[in-house]
């Protein structure tokens, strides 16, 4: 008979595979945060090694420390990983000396540079004794700016929810032609006229890929909104339904499959994070099943671009010689591809939450995990009541 102490912990561990750790009863920064973010932060800490090893040194040398400190940073993520696994919780003396040694890396690592060469090279490449406190700012950024992402990620269970996402991409190839089927028709419904735009093609011989880029991030930031909408509608109803044969249901296949569930458990609050966190695994599951989409809308119109548009017709709609990408082929015609595809997956994602029969299709089985997830959590919760009862 499993304890329930032990129960509990191997739910929590489900959550966090799920990619829903937020679900977890008193989930905090230095009780399960930091410790499972402490791999990523001790690869970028090492990382700054293999920097300074290639600036210092040079010949065979240069490449014998680099594959020992890629040893060093391998074994070290395996080691961590593994001590993660058991999801420990950091005291606070540990979560001061984490933070403290995270710290101090990006300041002694130019300084130690600095004082073996007295001609700093400041990531920029320039050389000179001011350009240390240039290369001290640049690292104090980046490891600023990778703390509060791998911070960001770790919160919300990113790395599991890709890793479900790609599995999930995997399995709809099999059913890709009824995917495709019965989304391009109405995309191309929509965009294909609209491809043959002379004004668009001199609009995108100008526009750059970073800007293109920018675009595409803002059809993405829509379908996210739209999809943040949608499950505020849908949360109400999930849990509000907590029936016994439900929730037994819902557990198979969990450490709480066999839990006894008599009676109707009462609804949970969901805290602020913990919607963050159910609306990240909503929308990546969207964005990813949108990029499927988006990728074949792509293909699409290169293909067709390739057939009808030829060299004469480009460079008459566009005013001047067209500019070529590195496959020969106009720069225009692979960012008008490219802005379409990402109008119509951003269309198809919206569609598909709204259109009664392609929410049939699409979007329910990407509520059904929500679903789970929160009715294994209030399980979860009951138990954990009962043990400390």
């Amino acid at each position: 008979m499993v304890s329930e102490d032990v129960l509990l912990r191997r739910t929590e561990q489900w959550f966090v595979r799920q990619g829903a750790p937020t679900m977890i009863e008193g989930y905090g920064f230095r009780s399960h945060v930091l410790p499972r973010m402490t791999p990523a932060l001790t690869f970028v800490a090492v990382g700054s090694l293999a920097w300074l090893v290639l600036q210092q040194s040079s010949g065979l040398s240069r490449w014998l420390l680099l594959g020992l400190i890629v040893a060093t940073t391998v074994s070290a993520w395996v080691l961590l990983s593994l001590f993660v696994r058991r999801m420990p919780s950091f005291s606070p003396r540990t979560t001061v000396l984490v933070l403290v040694a995270y710290a101090v890396i990006p300041v002694v690592t130019p300084l130690v540079q600095s004082a073996i060469d007295i001609k700093f090279t400041a990531p920029d490449g320039d050389r000179g004794t001011d350009s240390v406190w240039v290369a001290l700012v640049w690292f104090v950024v980046v490891f600023g700016f990778a703390f509060v992402a791998t911070m960001l990620a770790t919160t919300y269970g990113l790395g599991a929810l890709l890793k479900a996402a790609i599995r999930h991409v995997i399995a709809d190839l099999r059913n890709s032609v009824h995917l495709l089927g019965r989304a391009l028709p109405p995309m191309l419904f929509v965009t294909l006229f609209l491809f043959f735009t002379g004004e668009l093609w001199q609009a995108m011989n100008q526009l750059r890929w970073p800007r293109v880029s920018l675009v595409v991030l803002l059809f993405a930031a829509i379908t996210v909104l739209a999809a943040a909408a949608r499950l505020r509608d849908e949360i109400g109803r999930v849990e509000q339904d907590l029936r016994p044969e439900v929730l037994r249901v819902a557990c198979e296949g969990t450490p709480l499959s066999g839990v006894d569930i008599a009676a109707p458990l009462p609804p949970r609050r969901l805290t602020g994070r913990q919607l963050r966190n159910l609306l990240v695994m909503l929308a990546i599951r969207q964005l990813v099943q949108a990029a499927v989409v988006g990728l074949a809308l792509f293909a699409f119109f290169v293909l067709l671009g390739l057939i009808v548009v030829t060299p004469e017709i480009a460079e008459q709609w566009i005013g001047s010689p067209p500019a070529l990408s590195w496959l020969g082929v106009p720069q225009a015609m692979l960012r008008n591809a490219t802005l379409f595809a990402a109008f119509g997956s951003m269309y198809f994602s919206v569609i598909s939450m709204s259109d009664a029969e392609h929410r049939r299709q699409f979007f329910a089985p990407v509520l059904e995990k929500v679903e789970r997830t929160l009715e294994v959590r209030a399980v979860y919760l009951d138990v954990r009541e009962r043990a400390a009862a």
